[in-house]
This record gives structure tokens, C-alpha cells and sequence, in this order.
């Protein structure tokens, strides 16, 4: 599948990797004015979000194979990954079945072990907006307010939106990434290691990715390190963009 990308800067490939809900616009602001500077920078979206195509089957081995074909279409033999949430864990998946195409890897607040749902809130509330029944984007936020109050993450969901035709849809295939929810959430396995240098970026108000969590880590990208942000949550790059950038670039400048 082709992915719809934007690409920033020049120098060695980065390619972000946004997570649920998400999109590569996510991360236009960080890839123009931090990592451009230095790397060709290239923000994705995955199938069934933002821009890309939509498609049935959404599981890491199909995403994984999505990323593949980019590299092959932008005539890349590598690149360093730098992923969030799920992102991080397709980042992970890529980095141990196709280890060849990974220089360095980035993982923001996920690890590799199983979840439990914590998103059922949101696919509640999106799935009960019929977004074509609204005249404007102020309609659909106050339709979402009383079941996503967090005003942060409202206006992240509320990104999702286009309109085609006079009418609101939302980007995102709902009804498939809900019927793989479950899937997306499982542990990452595999035979295999990662043996290139690896960093994982921990919110410290997050929850999603603990000190604990490094052993496992450790078993599969043996030379990883956890750099920790203070008074970051799971969103860690949005809550402090210039600590977050500054540990990516610390880390793919280092020697």
C-alpha cells in the first residue's frame, strides 16, 4: 500500500510513525523545525488514518510491509525510526523482522509487552458522531464534549475530520482499527533480536512505559537505554516538544 507521506529537510532518512487515532500531520511542526534541520525527515500516515489508503486488514505485519514499500518507493536501502504508542511498537516489529532496513531506532511511551483496552471512551464517542449530520467542526466538538471532556484530546480526535462533498467524515476507518483493537494491543514476539542502538523515551506521567518494562526490552533490543521526560504524559513529544527533540537528536547524532 502507498502511503501518503510529507517530507521534511535533508540529510539521512527519519521516518515518524504517528500512533492511534493519529497522523503524520501530528508531527509536521516537530519534523519542519527540529529533525529537518539535520535528517530528510519523512512523516507517514498508516493505512486507514489520515491520508493513506483504507484496507481491511490492519495488523503490524501488513503496516510493517507498508513501511517496506515507502523505503522502496523513496529509494531507501535505510533509515532511523523513530515511532510513538503504536508507532513505537510497529518501529519494534519492523526492527526485528526486517532488521536489515533499521539504523537507529526511537520508541516514545510504549513497550513491548500486551495492553489492556484503553481507548473504549473514544471509539464510544466517535462511533456515536455521524459527522455528515453536522454544518461545522464547533457542532461536532460540542457533540464529543460530554463524552471526551479532556479538551487536549478532543481537539487531537477532532483532527480526524475532512469534508468531501459539503459533508463531515471522519478520516479514520473506525469500524476496522475497532474490530483489531484487540490485536494491536498484544505483546511483541519474536525469534529474533535487534542488535542496532535503540532508545526508548519514557513520560514519566504516562504509565504506558515503566522502568520495569526494560528487561523485556532488554531481551529483544539488547542495547537499548530509557531516557525518562519529567511532568510528560503519554503524549510526550506534544507536552514538551524541545526536551523530546533534543533526546531524538541527541541520540541519532551521537557517534
Amino acid at each position: 500500500m502507498r502511503l501518503f507521506r510529507q517530507t521534511y529537510g535533508n540529510g539521512d532518512p527519519l521516518i515518524i510513525v504517528h500512533g492511534l487515532f493519529g497522523a503524520g500531520g501530528n508531527w509536521a511542526s516537530l519534523a519542519r523545525k527540529q529533525f529537518g534541520r539535520y535528517f530528510r525527515t519523512i512523516v507517514v500516515d498508516l493505512r486507514n488514518h489520515g491520508r493513506s489508503p483504507h484496507s481491511d486488514v490492519f495488523d503490524y505485519s501488513a503496516m510493517a510491509q507498508d513501511l517496506l514499500e515507502l523505503l522502496e518507493d523513496e529509494h531507501l536501502p535505510q533509515a532511523h525510526f523513530l515511532g510513538h504508542s503504536l508507532g513505537g511498537k510497529l518501529g519494534m516489529h519492523l526492527a526485528l523482522e526486517h532488521s536489515e532496513v533499521v539504523d537507529r531506532l526511537i520508541v516514545a511511551d510504549i513497550a513491548p509487552r500486551a495492553y489492556e483496552p484503553r481507548h473504549e471512551s473514544i471509539f464510544r464517542a466517535l462511533e456515536s458522531i455521524d459527522p455528515s449530520l453536522f454544518e461545522s467542526r464547533p457542532e461536532i466538538e460540542a457533540a464529543l464534549q460530554p463524552m471526551i471532556p479532556e479538551e487536549g484530546l478532543r481537539q487531537f480526535l477532532m483532527k480526524n475530520l475532512t469534508r468531501e462533498d459539503g459533508e463531515f467524515r471522519w478520516r479514520i476507518n473506525l469500524p476496522v482499527i475497532r474490530a483489531s483493537y484487540s490485536d494491536v494491543l498484544g505483546v511483541v514476539e519474536s525469534w529474533n533480536s535487534f542488535e542496532g542502538d535503540t532508545l526508548f523515551i519514557r513520560g514519566m506521567e504516562s504509565g504506558y512505559l515503566k522502568e520495569d518494562d526494560l528487561p523485556s526490552i532488554r531481551a529483544l533490543f539488547p542495547f537499548a537505554e530509557m531516557k525518562e521526560m519529567a511532568g510528560a504524559g503519554h503524549w510526550l513529544h506534544a507536552d514538551d516538544p524541545d526536551r523530546f527533540s533534543n533526546l531524538v537528536l541527541d541520540f541519532l547524532r551521537a557517534s
